[in-house]
């Protein structure tokens, strides 16, 4: 019989559905904005709070809730919260623990959205944001003010896969009262678990590999009841940045195939990453499964695989990475990522083209970087598509 302590593989198939009367096996959707109440009584009660149940679908639906209680489940999580999106999973996150007068300190790679809402926006809301390199510990702990509140990061970075320590910078914010939020898109709960290492929220943007077949937008925060389950749910019920119950199931559906999904990506991005490493045309290949990469053994450590993405830096700047693309014919050209469908883009013109020269060279987007997302095509097409463009550079 399933229950709470069962397999991953089997929470992420059966936890969340409650049956209907109408006996399915499949989860339904529920397309309904509202819902009815018995009497005058309980729809009070309702909105009161002192009963629990439906009251309105931009803060409670059965299949918006199925998604939320399965992946809640699948990170180690009390509860979860589900966005429109990952940016507005963020920024529910920042409306729901920040005020004015308070400071966020983040890794400076991070993607380039995420750079702007803090650079750009949350200072009209007297919030403040330094920039710190990731993997230094100690660019950390001369960073933190008196008003720190939250240290914010992506573990693997977008797009150069670079490795950070959650089990210590959960402890240094710790030390100084402050929370701990991470970024888990490019590991998933499949790969890593960051509640475990000490986080207090991890945020997702379901788009990417959650979703898994680049059908949806969608986000969620996971964490305790009373960060995510009372202040971050507080946010959307008030604000509304609501995931439909369409989009939740679609996700819901991909959660259930997300473990095999990511081993797979994982076992065919390495191996595309130890071609690239061969070509005399690159100039610096970025995995974290090449036991060349610098944070290879923490990686080992915290995560259970090395996830679906290769960067890496062609000689001959913009105009040689354009010319790779270009003559890709299968890879799709977009800026998604976490698809089966394996994409690829130029992240200095795209993901991170609307951040300042200085910021992208500090976090070492050179314009000769292309980004891949590999995915479940054969791996030696894939190759071969790539190299198709990498034999123009010659």
């Amino acid at each position: 019989m399933f229950n709470e302590s069962s397999h991953f593989d089997t929470q992420a198939i059966r936890t969340g559905h409650r049956r209907t009367a109408e006996h399915e096996h499949g989860e339904p959707i529920f397309t309904t904005s509202s819902f009815v109440f018995d009497n005058a009584a309980q729809a009070a009660a309702r909105f009161s709070g002192d009963e629990p149940g439906n009251i309105y679908a931009r803060f409670t639906n059965p299949t918006t809730q199925a998604f939320e209680q399965r992946l809640a489940a699948l990170e180690g999580g009390e509860s979860c919260v589900a966005t429109a999106s990952g940016m507005s999973a963020i920024m529910s996150i920042c409306v729901g623990l920040l005020k004015a007068g308070d400071h966020l300190l983040s890794s400076s790679s991070v993607f380039g959205t995420t750079t702007v809402l803090f650079e750009k926006y949350l200072p009209r809301f007297g919030i403040e944001t330094t920039f710190v390199q990731m993997t230094d510990i100690n660019s950390w702990k001369s960073a933190i003010q008196p008003n720190t509140k939250i240290l914010f990061l992506e573990t693997p970075s977008n797009p150069l896969t670079e490795i950070a320590d959650i089990r210590a910078l959960a402890n240094l914010a710790h030390e100084n009262g402050c929370l701990l939020v991470v970024d888990n898109c490019f590991c998933t709960p499949a790969l890593q678990r960051p509640l475990s290492l000490g986080a207090d929220l991890i945020v997702h943007s379901a788009t990417k590999y959650l979703d898994g077949q680049g059908r949806i937008v969608g986000g969620a925060v996971v964490g305790n009841q009373q960060l995510v389950g009372e202040e971050i749910f507080g946010v959307i019920r008030t604000t509304g940045p609501t995931m439909s119950p369409f989009n939740a199931w679609v996700a819901l559906k991909g959660l259930e195939t997300l473990s095999l999904r990511m081993k797979a990506h994982s076992e065919q991005a390495l191996k595309l990453a130890q071609f690239l490493s061969t070509q005399s045309s690159i100039k610096k290949v970025f995995h974290v499964g090449l036991e060349s990469h610098p944070q290879y053994e923490l990686a080992c450590k915290q995560q259970s695989d090395f996830g679906g993405i290769v960067s890496f830096v062609v000689k001959g700047g913009r105009e040689a990475a354009w010319k790779v693309i270009d003559n890709t014919q299968m890879l799709s050209i977009t800026a998604n990522l976490g698809d089966v469908k394996t994409t690829i883009t130029h992240p200095a013109t795209t993901t991170h083209g609307r951040l300042s020269e200085e910021h992208r060279n500090l976090t070492g987007i050179e314009d000769g970087l292309i980004r891949v997302a590999v995915g479940l095509e054969y791996i030696e097409d894939i190759i071969l598509d790539l190299s198709r463009g990498l034999d123009n550079l010659i």
